[in-house]
């Protein structure tokens, strides 16, 4: 993001200022509507906000234990029990690694969002935060504050309507002092510290919500070849697919377009394409069924030419790089499990992680996309344990079809073999 140089990106607005509060102290005194607990996936009492749990009571625990679990730059709802508050806010902060920089920026910004967002969704209109990004996380203070401050200031440009007061609760004098200092320069008080802002502000504050856009990772619009005008070409769509469920409504990641001159041809007439359609339809029966593999029955292979198999599943692929899918893998869902007797990749599948742990079967189709990528380029054995699957619900086949159409022609063809173990007692 950023705007001309010279110019404040962030002017004085002395309404959205009204709204911001710096305390002292942790916010669990304090009687505002909600109250943010930054935590881990699991929303466990041992790694909650410290001191949270204590003046909340036991009830709390309780509740956190029924939500099942709340995934990194996510945010839920319970009850405040014996705080003042009417209600807590708890979210995930990212864990910082320098390789993923950005990655952990936007996953922090996110949290802020998402603690606002639902704050408003529950009617409610004030809330005290403190610092989400934990030192247990390794994320720097310095620039964790501009990702917070940058990002509530966003936030409150859009909704200043619908909140009465953000309050950013400090506990250390290190952190009080990067507040004092940073707060100025996205809501700052009178022209004087405007002016100051623009020569003191980082290059990128992001984008209209906060977030890091990596200009470099988008995929741009390619010249179309010569003569191309004249003829109809194949062009894949803006955005992903309705149906595949990944166009979220949260979501800020944008790809300019999925066009690329290796995968554009001719649209072949749709009488023909049917009738071919029905001609190999037997010899796709012979291929492998990744959901039959794991139970879910025979849902059929999907319909696509291998031109429009390679752009979808090139525009996933594309989106799967661009995102940080660690918090999935971290859930061991799918996995390299080392080589077979014969030397070749194997990928283990274990069902009741999936059924259990899986939140977001969006994230999760991604990942599948990011993880199969240099396993389907040659022979390779996928190993699924069913051990307890079954005793959670199914996700529904046209997910399963899903997978299935975006992975292609590849991973069936250099599937060598696909092995069930149920696991019994």
């Amino acid at each position: 993001g950023g705007g001309c140089a010279g110019a404040s990106r962030f002017p004085v607005d002395h309404e959205i200022n009204s709204r911001i509060y710096l305390w002292r102290g942790h916010p669990w005194n304090m009687e505002v509507d909600a109250v943010v607990n930054s935590t881990n996936e699991s929303l466990d009492e041992a790694h909650s906000s410290p001191g949270l749990h204590a003046a909340a009571g036991s009830g709390l625990a309780e509740e956190c234990a029924t939500l099942g679990g709340c995934r990194t730059g996510m945010a839920k709802m319970t009850n405040a029990y014996d705080l003042p508050a009417r209600k807590v806010i708890h979210t995930v902060g990212p864990k910082y690694a320098v390789k993923y920089h950005t990655a952990a920026e936007n996953a922090l910004s996110h949290c802020y969002r998402s603690c606002l967002e639902l704050l408003i969704e529950n009617g409610l209109e004030s809330i005290a935060m403190g610092c989400i990004y934990t030192e247990a996380k390794n994320y720097p203070r310095e620039p964790a504050a501009h990702v917070a401050i940058r990002t509530v200031r966003r936030f409150l440009e859009k909704q200043k309507g619908k909140i009465a007061g953000v309050i950013f609760c400090i506990t250390s004098s290190s952190d009080t002092e990067i507040y004092k200092r940073l707060l100025p320069l996205y809501f700052p008080r009178d022209k004087q510290e405007e002016e100051t802002a623009v020569s003191k502000l980082p290059a990128d504050v992001g984008d209209e919500n906060g977030e890091t856009v990596i200009d470099e990772r988008k995929i741009r619009i390619r010249p179309l070849p010569a003569g191309a005008a004249d003829r109809t070409v194949a062009t894949a769509p803006l955005d992903l697919p309705l149906e595949s469920g990944l166009a979220s409504s949260r979501s800020t990641f944008k790809l300019d377009s999925y066009l690329d001159p290796s995968f554009m041809s001719l649209i072949k007439d749709p009488d023909l394409r049917r009738k071919e359609q029905w001609g190999k339809s037997s010899q796709a029966q012979k291929r492998f069924n990744y959901a039959r593999l794991l139970g879910y029955g025979d849902i059929g292979f999907p319909p696509l030419s291998a031109a429009e198999e390679y752009s979808l599943h090139s525009r996933y692929l594309a989106k799967a790089n661009s995102l940080n899918l660690s918090e999935i893998a971290e859930m061991k869902i799918i996995y390299r499990g080392g080589v077979d007797s014969e030397g070749r990749p194997v990928m283990v599948v274990v069902g009741a992680h999936f059924l259990l742990r899986c939140l977001d079967l969006e994230r999760f189709v991604l990942h599948v996309v990011k993880e199969f990528e240099p396993l389907i380029q040659k022979p390779y054995t996928i190993v699924y344990l069913h051990s307890a699957a079954s005793l959670q619900p199914q996700p529904d086949l046209g997910f399963m079809k899903r997978i299935q159409q975006i992975l292609g022609r590849k991973h069936q063809r250099n599937l060598h073999v696909g092995i069930l173990v149920v696991l019994t007692m």
